[in-house]
């Protein structure tokens, strides 16, 4: 029975419901009804189940459906057997079973009840299960989520690796292999796995148009930001994801104790609980989830209005996959992340403790995701060309839905930047990835280039007028505009196309825009209507805030600084407190503080508000949850007793540097703390006096000054234990 015998129409309608297909669905079911080997790339929300569930309930036997994902396989099972007066009619075969479960499952198959067999890919390699399947009909096999076969894959599962020779065993049945996100070197590894090169391959456009893409930059203020941000969109589902469950915890809480209803969703959290908190929100009993990557695979929530990722990615193809889960319903989607190079270094550091072979890829995918972080091109058609899919940035659907589209950055004339860096990629021969054809760029001497003799060449060094970021930024804008690409076997060697070729020999106008510089300590400026309670620090309060400050710091004969931190003025100049309890939720302004030097501040925000009619924005008043004062009492109570402050770090499960920075809050909050008994341990009389006198005079408190002035007579931890001990006498 072929596609020609069927009308698959009138089964959509029998089955589902549904009048038409949607996007590629009709040419996949009929390529799956003629018995071909069928690999679909899809992306999330399009419709991927339905085009092997349908075809498994018209067909004669049973098909297997490979899934990574209880969850998903729960929510499928419970949906076919919505449209159908047997319950056999779908099941699951995976560990949540026990024998009874089993028996019925196998008789159901037996009897030509059930049509699809959802199996975890630990299931399937169970030789009891290999031998049963064996002797039934089985119609084909459906492997979900396939780039779980791929080491290049987001989700990499090395027991997806076995499938083909288990499927061998089975039966000489068509593989139908399913994704919402590959790429080209992905793609590739799944063809090859699964061993259907020949395989009819249809890929559908990755281009969601409804959704905005945002990337800020992740600074000490985050939790207001977020705050601010779901208020703007109240009473509207979103999800945010962070990379580790404790971050959940406490995300979790602080929107909870700001009015906000959210629940975390992590795989340390029960299995009741989890199931709980995921039907919380089908349900909206609550508006937020903050999860792990653990939550929403198995979701359909098509109303989730944003999706923030409170941590950068490992992945632009996990990226792709969590964002992809706003505006399923075609309405408004916006994704937020937070972007730090600090955040990226610590996934580095995670990387390391790896095999090398799992580290150069990890390093490899971590790269991109910096690249699209980094951007100031369209986000969208970044994305996009990093699936291998064109985008026009002026027409396309959704050109204008990005923050870079919007807030565009200046562009200059890169031809003569462009010739030589295509240049330098062709005769070296083609041979190096991006951060080597910068270094040769440059003049960077590396062990791989000195071995290749590059180091020689009269072009290395070519581009030594610009700097490394410059040149990685013009790397990425050339492989997007098709100049260069990266080599798919050797994955990330850059080659140069013919396009690339004309260029050397014709070059014309290049545009470039400039990537965005995320330095540490930069800040967001989030431009709303300062006039109205909206979201942007108020430039004309800074102004006269600054002058104040300067002023008090004479009359009590400190630096400015030790009276309030530049950040604290800046949300002074958001948040517009006129009380001293509003005071005190400023941030880096604590009880101390705001009753030594916070009267003029209040006084002073007062009369502006008043003279200016600002509507201030007092529900953005971000609440704490008290998560940090008891280890602010013990770090307080123990350096009182004078204890190591070595130990006091290990009794907290802190790094050394962690503890500082703890103190350091303490202490610029206001809030005297005495570590005189192991500073004294380290430094002398005349040291200690030294550096104090550096600090009094120092127009700021950076320790990089500190470090520059003192040219190595001091460490960072000897600097930074002084500067608390000073910000705690003077300014406390």
């Amino acid at each position: 029975m072929t596609s020609k015998d069927i009308d698959i129409y009138k089964e959509l309608k029998t089955y589902f419901g549904f009048n038409k297909f949607k996007g590629l669905q009709e040419e996949v079911i009929k390529s799956i009804l003629d018995g071909n080997d069928t690999f679909v790339i899809m992306p999330t929300g399009g419709g991927k189940s339905l085009c092997y569930q349908l075809p498994a309930l018209i067909q004669e036997g049973t098909a297997i459906v490979v899934s990574p994902l209880i969850a998903l396989m729960k929510n499928q099972v419970d949906a076919i057997r919505g449209i159908s007066s047997h319950k056999g009619i779908a099941h699951v075969l995976n560990s949540s079973l026990n024998k009874t479960d089993v028996a019925q499952v196998k008789s159901d198959i037996v009897n030509g009840i059930t049509k699809l067999l959802y199996v975890a890919p630990e299931s399937l390699i169970k030789e009891e299960y290999v031998e049963f399947l064996k002797s039934q009909k089985i119609s084909f096999v459906a492997i979900d989520e396939a780039h779980c076969i791929s080491e290049w894959g987001h989700d990499f599962r090395p027991e997806y690796r076995n499938l083909r020779s288990i499927i061998e065993r089975i039966d000489d049945v068509p593989i139908i292999g399913l994704t919402a996100t590959a790429t080209e070197k992905v793609q590739e590894d799944i063809l090859k796995n699964l061993g259907m090169t020949t395989a009819k391959t249809f890929k559908a456009s990755f281009n969601r148009p409804n959704l905005y893409y945002d990337v800020r930059l992740k600074t000490s203020n985050i939790n207001s930001d977020i705050i601010r941000f779901i208020r703007l969109h109240l009473n509207k589902s979103g999800i945010i994801y962070c990379l580790s469950r404790k971050k959940v915890e406490e995300i979790a809480q602080v929107l909870q104790v700001n009015g906000i209803k959210a629940v975390p969703y992590h795989a340390g959290l029960d299995a009741k609980t989890r199931a709980k908190h995921q039907d919380m929100f089908l349900m909206e009993d609550v508006d937020v989830v903050v999860a792990t990557i653990a939550f929403g695979m198995g979701i359909d929530k098509p109303d989730v209005r944003f999706v923030i990722h409170h941590d950068i990615p490992k992945s632009l193809e996990s990226y792709y996959q969590e964002t992809g889960r706003a505006g399923r319903d075609g309405g408004e989607g916006h994704c937020l992340a937070y972007y730090s190079y600090k955040d990226i270094e610590k996934l580095e550091k995670f990387l390391s403790g790896k095999p090398i072979a799992e580290q150069e890829i990890g390093n490899a995918l971590l790269q991109e995701v910096v690249g699209y972080a980094e951007t100031s091109m369209s986000r969208r058609k970044y994305l996009l060309h990093y699936f291998g899919e064109e985008f026009d940035e002026v027409n396309g659907l959704g050109a204008n839905m990005d923050d870079n589209v919007r807030n565009p950055k200046k562009k200059h004339e890169a031809k003569d930047d462009l010739k030589t860096l295509l240049e330098c990629v062709k005769l070296s021969n083609e041979k190096y990835k991006s951060k080597d054809i910068v270094s040769i760029l440059i003049g960077k001497v590396n062990a791989l280039i000195h071995s290749h003799k590059t180091d020689q060449q009269p072009y290395f060094g070519s581009g030594k007028n610009q700097d490394d970021k410059y040149w990685m930024a013009l790397i990425r804008q050339a492989l997007v505009a098709r100049f260069i690409r990266k080599e798919i076997e050797q994955y990330g060697v850059v080659k140069i196309t013919d396009k690339g070729l004309d260029f050397i020999e014709k070059p014309e106008s290049f545009m470039m825009t400039e990537d965005h510089m995320y330095e540490e300590g930069d800040d967001i400026t989030i431009v709303t209507n300062s006039k109205a309670g909206g979201s942007s620090a108020d430039e004309v309060l800074i102004k006269l805030l600054k002058e104040l400050q300067k002023t008090v710091a004479k009359k009590n004969g400190v630096p400015p600084y030790a009276v309030f931190q530049e950040t604290s003025l800046d949300d002074m100049a958001l948040k517009y407190p006129i009380t001293m309890d509003e005071l005190k939720n400023i941030y880096g302004v604590g009880e101390g503080k705001a009753r030594k030097f916070g009267k003029p501040f209040i006084d002073l925000i007062a009369k502006y508000v008043d003279e200016n009619d600002i509507l201030r924005p007092d529900d953005f008043v971000v609440k704490s949850t008290g998560v940090n004062s008891g280890l602010k009492l013990y770090i307080i109570q123990n350096t009182d007793r004078k204890l190591p402050l070595e130990d006091i770090a290990k009794a907290k499960g802190l790094e050394f540097k962690e503890l500082i920075e703890e103190m350091q809050r303490i202490v610029y909050s206001g809030t005297k703390i005495n570590i005189n008994y192991c500073i004294d341990e380290l430094l002398d009389e005349d040291q200690q006096e030294e550096i104090f006198e550096y600090f009094m005079e120092a127009e700021d408190d950076s320790i990089q000054k500190a470090l520059d002035e003192f040219d190595g007579d001091y460490d960072d931890d000897e600097l930074r234990l002084m500067r608390i001990k000073f910000i705690s006498e003077v300014a406390n």
